[in-house]
Formats: C-alpha cells, structure tokens, sequence
C-alpha cells in the first residue's frame, strides 16, 4: 500500500517496491497521475507500468483525467469491475469490493477538488456521484459490512478532526464516508489524500511516500 504519485516514475525506484515479485500487488491510494494527456511517451511508460512483475492497482483521486480514465473499457477482476490499463496495471473502480491476496478490500476512489477555481475540464469527475455511492453502499450490504481493508482516496470526519482540520465539509462523499466509519467494520482503513505517512488510532492508516504491507 502507497500513497499519491501524481506521475512520477521515480517513487517504483523505491526500494521497498523492487522487493516485489510475482503475484504481490501494490495499491495507490488515488491521485495515480500516469493516464493524463494521452500522448505516445505516455503510452509506451503505462505498457511498461504494466509489464512489472507485479500487480499495481490505483485508486481515482483528484488530480487525474477522468476523461481519459474513463475511456478505459471494464473488465471483471478479483470479483469486482476495474479499468484494464495496460497488462498488470488496474484502476480501483469507486465503491467495489475485491479479493485480493485472500483480503475483502473495499475501495473508493475521488474526492473534493482542492483547486475548483482554476481546474481544467480535463480534471471534471473528481467526486463521486450519487449512483456510484449508492452502488458502493449495495456492495457494502452485499458484504454485510464486514472487509478485511477500506481503501479510500479522501479521509474521514474523525480524522479530518484528529489531524485539526475542518471536519465540518458537508457533501455526499463526506456523509457517506463518516457513515461508513460507523457501520463498515474492517482491520484497517487506508487514505491518501493528506499525504502523510501516519498511524491514527484506532484504524485509520494515512499513506503517501512510505510502501506499507497490509498486515
């Protein structure tokens, strides 16, 4: 598990991911930022992401192309539907709920839009809609609100508050957010959006440069 990349090639240099081998995945908490204009070199740098022996999954976040994401046809994948990217690379469709590695793990990807004022039409799809919440509450119940790992790109109320900041947004993402921490029961609750590498009681897990494992 790892946090925001927003492009940049040289965070897979670390050591931690080297380790990696066949079979293992890495997850990235939102804000991927490798599918952005769609060029060649673009291209040729996602089939080689895809040609690692690993597997790397991403969450949406906000600083992405939605657009171009969305462009990305379907497919099924550890008993949920996720964006076939290039060979062993996956994008983390919003409010589904995989097995991976022999875990539940939920994840859902977008947030809140940091820079409305000057973000291009390119960035439009950062927050979740309604459908793709109430897809992701359906999942839920199908679960019985019971997962191994939550996996989201924004944060809580708890610890927006935990960390002395506004707690008091109010939108569907965060309604449905702060719901859920009060009826999904899980081992860990993994975000990226502050990128902070930090442990916050009881469960929630901030990840941005550190590669944590799981367990």
């Amino acid at each position: 598990m790892t946090g925001d990349m927003h492009g940049d090639y040289d965070r897979f240099k670390a050591r931690a991911l080297r380790r990696l081998r066949r079979g293992d995945t890495l997850i990235i908490c939102g804000d991927f930022g490798f599918v952005w204009d769609g060029g060649k070199a673009e291209q040729r740098l996602l089939k080689k992401l895809g040609r690692k022996r690993y597997t790397i999954a991403f969450l949406d976040g906000v600083h992405e192309n939605h657009g171009l994401l969305a462009g990305y046809g379907t497919v099924d994948w550890n008993g949920g539907r996720a964006r076939q990217i290039s060979g062993r690379l996956y994008q983390l469709l919003r409010g589904q709920v995989y097995t991976i590695e022999g875990n539940t793990v939920f994840t859902l990807g977008g947030g809140e839009n940091p820079d409305a004022d000057c973000w291009s039409e390119a960035l439009e799809g950062c927050m979740p809609t309604a459908g793709e919440l109430e897809q992701a509450e359906r999942n839920l119940a199908a679960a019985d609100y019971r997962v191994d790992y939550v996996v989201t790109h924004e944060c809580t109320g708890v610890v927006k508050s935990f960390l002395n900041m506004d707690s008091n947004m109010y939108n569907q993402l965060y309604a449905f957010l702060n719901r859920a921490a009060q009826t999904v029961r899980c081992k860990r609750w993994f975000f990226g959006c502050q990128h902070i590498d930090k442990v916050i009681p009881p469960k929630y897990v901030g990840v941005y440069k550190e590669v944590r494992k799981l367990e």
